[in-house]
Order: structure tokens, then C-alpha cells, then sequence
């Protein structure tokens, strides 16, 4: 049995520890708003925060996050992230959509700790977040919409 915060209330999973955290979300807790990309942390997809920071959940054991504090795309609710899903919608970032979730996981991220990111700053965050239809300049607009508008 592993207890954990997830979304903000508190969980417990009877599944083998070892499993990866994207399928006990999915599967066993029916979360499905975090994605399968690659099932190597490479691409992003699966994006989940764990005690705050990003964490590619495809390579995140249950087991690990004993005790820790989980939040999916389902559960992003502070004002970043609302300002962060906003500005998504209104820049129409997303095409096909699939890897949007694990962007939005890792602006949020971004933005709760950089308040006015640069471009590099923006490179350095999201560059574990692939896109199958190169919208990346997309994301660089809205990630800067979004700290505009949480500066105003």
C-alpha cells in the first residue's frame, strides 16, 4: 500500500510498487490526462508534479512517492495555472493537442518559480517536452503571455 497526497486528497494505491506512477494514474485511479508518450521520460507527455516538480510519471514508481504530494493536469487549480490554461486557449496553442498536458504541467512549473522567464529560461524548462507538431513557438508566446498577465 503506498499513501500519498494526489490532487490534494489524500490516496493510497494497492499496486505493485515498481509499477510506473503514469499507469497507476490511468489505470488504476482513472486519471487520463496524463499521457503515454514514449515510455522513456524523453518526450514529456506524462508530466505529473511531484512535491512541486515536474516528474516524467512513466519513469516514477509508485513506490517512490510514498508520503509525497502528486498533482496531474486534472488537479492544477493556483492562479498560475488557471492564468497558464487560459492563455493556452486563448493563443490556441495546442494542434493535435496530445503532448499539451505535459507542457502545461511544465509551464506551471516554470512559471511558479520564474515569475519573468527569458527565452533560455523557457528552453532550459520545457526542453524535455517534445511536440509531434513543432508548436514550440507557440508555447514560447504563451509561456510569456502568461507571465505577462500574472505580472499585471
Amino acid at each position: 500500500m503506498t499513501k500519498f497526497t494526489l490532487n490534494g486528497t489524500e490516496h493510497t494505491l494497492d499496486v505493485d510498487p515498481g509499477m510506473p506512477l503514469l499507469w497507476a494514474l490511468r489505470d488504476h485511479v482513472g486519471l487520463t490526462g496524463t499521457k503515454f508518450g514514449c515510455g522513456l521520460a524523453q518526450c514529456g507527455a506524462c508530466t505529473v508534479h511531484v512535491d512541486g516538480v515536474p516528474m516524467r510519471s512513466c519513469q516514477t514508481f509508485v513506490g517512490d512517492i510514498e508520503g509525497a504530494s502528486v498533482t496531474t493536469i486534472e488537479g492544477l487549480s493556483d492562479k498560475v495555472a488557471e492564468t497558464v490554461q487560459q492563455v493556452w486557449a486563448d493563443l490556441d496553442v495546442p494542434q493535435c493537442g496530445y503532448c499539451q498536458s505535459g507542457q502545461i504541467m511544465s509551464a506551471v512549473a516554470l512559471l511558479t518559480e520564474t515569475q519573468k522567464p527569458s527565452d533560455a529560461d523557457i528552453d532550459d524548462a520545457m526542453a524535455g517536452n517534445l511536440c509531434r507538431c513543432a508548436t514550440y513557438h507557440r508555447i514560447r508566446a504563451a509561456i510569456h503571455e502568461a507571465a505577462n498577465r500574472l505580472e499585471a
